[in-house]
């Protein structure tokens, strides 16, 4: 089998992401007949930057598919001594089977890792693309409203890799739409907008992007934000907070732009309380960004099985559909 990655949403095409979002929602129903698809196989998890969601979402999730995990701090390997990434990738690949790494290095760094024949390597997070969290945002999306097509995002905030990923992953899935609006300087990547662009008008998708926060769409499904600052990386301006202040996603902003029949709130987590977002709003009864952290794992264990060539198994006619009783947390899944 030819060496599957995840290395950009892109490059994951269509169908692979539709594929990786069924799974993970049936994972997350329970609907595993697979046991342990990973026994016998090695994860590696090198982080070289912090993370709270995705490093124990890639590890508890590898671990309740049977693989053992190994993990890396930033120090630990013989880069840092100035052992080239490709000679490095060579040597884990006869160790590994799968290798998930964040960095705040590009995408290049990525792939030269992926430059060999027997180890699987995931994005974890780059400097511009992070498609993981984009899965686990679709796959939450998915599992609030029963379907993605016809839903409309509403993206405020920096332009960051998250947004870039959610772009990417709306413009390959057929009648969605997302509005991204940021703070004028800060805006998603224009080569990421020209492929988002190219991908929607291929797949039926919509994609918009502007800076006016005045110009605000209305009865949107989802509203979603990120931490202004990612990774916690300081901005160069002085002055970057007044421009972002106006793009906090306040009780207010939720009111306005919300459907009468209900819109929910998606933040990738962490959040900065009382800056990026208020707390009546993450804590509120619109909030799912923790049901959403909890699909960082669904998301994580479809992208590890996928990588090794494992599936899912499901009846032919299996469709998923999803009840609310009482409140957004007491959900129940029912297959038909």
């Amino acid at each position: 089998m030819t060496v599957r990655h995840v290395l950009s949403v892109t490059e994951l095409g269509s169908d692979n992401l539709a594929h990786l979002i069924k799974q993970s929602l049936l994972i997350s129903a329970g609907r595993q007949k697979i046991k342990r698809p990973l026994a016998g196989k090695v994860v590696g998890i090198y982080f070289r930057g912090t993370s709270t969601r995705t490093r124990t979402a890639f590890t508890v999730g590898a671990t309740h598919l049977g693989a053992t995990t190994i993990a890396y701090g930033p120090n630990d390997l013989q880069i840092v001594t100035g052992e080239t990434i490709e000679d490095t990738a060579r040597v884990l690949a006869n160790f590994l089977d799968i290798l998930v790494i964040r960095t705040n290095q590009s995408l290049a760094e990525m792939r030269a890792l992926a430059n060999q024949e027997n180890m699987s390597i995931v994005n974890a997070m780059s400097d511009n693309e992070h498609p993981t969290q984009a899965i686990a945002d679709m796959v939450t999306l998915h599992e609030e409203f029963g379907h993605l097509d016809g839903l409309h995002v509403l993206y405020l905030g920096e332009g960051n890799n998250t947004a870039a990923s959610l772009a990417l992953a709306v413009a390959q899935t057929p009648g969605m739409s997302l509005t991204l609006v940021t703070p004028a300087g800060y805006g998603v990547d224009e080569d990421i907008l020209e492929t988002a662009d190219q991908l929607a008008c291929i797949h039926g998708a919509h994609i918009e992007h502007h800076h006016r926060i005045d110009r605000l769409p209305r009865n949107v499904d989802a509203v979603y934000t990120t931490r202004w600052q990612t990774m916690g990386v300081p901005k160069a301006e002085s002055n970057w907070q007044a421009k972002f202040e106006p793009f906090r996603v306040t009780q207010a902003l939720m009111d306005q732009v919300s459907k009468p029949e209900g819109t929910i709130f998606l933040h990738d987590l962490p959040a900065v309380r009382g800056g990026d977002v208020d707390d009546e709003v993450l804590d509120g009864p619109q909030s799912r960004a923790f049901r959403q952290a909890r699909h960082k794992m669904t998301s994580a264990m479809a992208v590890l099985e996928w990588c090794a060539g494992e599936t899912v198994e499901e009846e032919a006619s299996l469709t998923l559909r999803l009840s609310e009783t009482g409140t957004w947390g007491d959900r129940v899944w029912r297959v038909y």
